[in-house]
């Protein structure tokens, strides 16, 4: 399960000193051949925005949407450093480039890690060459463990399909992220392979649409970060697909790599999905999901195991959308502890037992409409505080 699940492509990942640590900091994924493929991306909306990321947009509109390579490095972020960032971004992809013998522009890199300070050149540049001999049809977990920060362990997925031929296309996936996540993204990183065929214009539909279902369903603490992306590479060489499929397929894709994410969430001990229904617009479901989800009231609550829908109720009354007191419905588990105003009995063993558990259900009808949405997240404990309360 990962990137190198599909046939053409590889992947390493190595230590080369950007993490005190000495951790695995140094990842790269990339065709077999060299050759570029059709490449998408999905960025970071933050203007606060990372040279990488800069460096990375330029590369796909200079291509016309196409890339042989990703680089990535963790345990520094290369935001906030200006023109020297730049460089620095640059170069990553020069040495990349002439290390798997494709353009600079072919290359798109990535990096996640603090904030301000500039990176370790002298380190990576030593490295990649190295990192670009070592890459292999089996490095996609070594290329996942590289690009880790907070996260305690790796993310990875595959899923596969049928070409229009009847043979049989894959999609694999690494990513990284443990806090900061809040739609639209943030402090992720992900990069997709696929040996589907696909057009730039195609590959690109069909990320944002995947990345809108996914990552941009997940917040962990309402903080969206500087160097946010999620790339997807196309060689083609399993032949055409039929679009819905396909499109389906690398949404289910995201969305496991985003259910791992709230999983390893920086201290979180629960994962919480949380549908509302029932809203005059999406949009306003939407809203009302996501404020009660970045709730520290609430999310001290699931930390608690507490299935007090007095602040779901709050929050939703609280969120600017459509809302009557007398039809909102809140349940957890499958059971509904109110409605129509007033507490409703439970079976209390069963309701505690569920909330005790690492995943939690909840559900909001809000009884106005039929709009809908889904978001997950997680709860608040003091191990979050814990990791985020230092930068060193």
């Amino acid at each position: 399960m990962s990137v190198t699940a599909v046939p053409g492509f590889v992947a390493a990942g190595t230590a080369c000193g950007v993490k005190a640590s000495g951790a695995d900091d140094l990842a790269m994924v990339a065709t077999a051949d060299g050759s570029p493929v059709i490449a998408a991306g999905v960025f970071t909306s933050n203007k606060m925005t990372a040279p990488p990321v800069l460096v990375t947009r330029k590369h796909l509109a200079a291509t016309g949407g196409r890339a042989a390579a990703v680089v990535l490095n963790s345990g520094n972020a290369n935001a906030a450093t200006g023109a020297a960032g730049m460089a620095d971004a640059e170069m990553m992809c020069v040495l990349t480039a002439e290390a798997i013998g494709c353009t600079p522009d072919e290359v798109l890199v990535c990096s996640t890690g603090l904030i301000g300070f500039p990176l370790p050149m002298d380190r990576i540049v030593s490295a990649i060459p190295t990192l670009a001999g070592d890459l292999s049809d089996d490095g996609g977990p070594a290329a996942a463990r590289a690009i880790m920060t907070t996260d305690t362990v790796p993310r990875t997925t595959t899923v596969t399909g049928t070409t229009l031929d009847g043979g049989t296309f894959t999609i694999g996936g690494v990513a990284k992220g443990a806090a900061m996540l809040e739609p639209n993204m943030a402090t992720m990183l992900a990069v997709l392979t696929t040996d589907a065929l696909l057009d730039a214009p195609a590959a690109t539909g069909a990320l944002r649409a995947a990345v809108g279902v996914s990552f941009n369903c997940l917040t962990v603490d309402g903080a969206e970060s500087t160097n946010d992306t999620v790339l997807l590479l196309a060689s083609g060489a399993a032949g055409p697909v039929a679009a819905d499929q396909f499109d389906g397929l690398l949404a289910d894709a995201c969305r496991d790599l985003a259910v791992q994410m709230a999983d390893d969430a920086e201290g979180s001990t629960k994962t919480v999905f949380l549908t509302v229904t029932g809203a005059a617009t999406d949009t306003e479901a939407a809203k009302g999901a996501r404020d009660t989800a970045n709730c520290q009231l609430v999310k001290c609550s699931w930390y608690g195991e507490d299935p007090y829908w007095g602040r779901i109720a709050a929050e939703m009354g609280a969120a600017g959308i459509a809302f009557d007191p007398a039809t909102i419905t809140i349940a957890y588990g499958g059971q509904v502890v109110y409605a129509a105003e007033q507490v409703q009995p439970v079976d209390e063993m069963a309701l505690t037992a569920h909330m005790a558990g690492r995943r939690i259900d909840l559900e909001v009808d809000l009884g106005q409409g039929d709009g809908s949405a889904w978001i997950v997240t997680t709860d608040l404990s003091h191990a979050y505080i814990d990791e985020n309360m230092r930068t060193s």
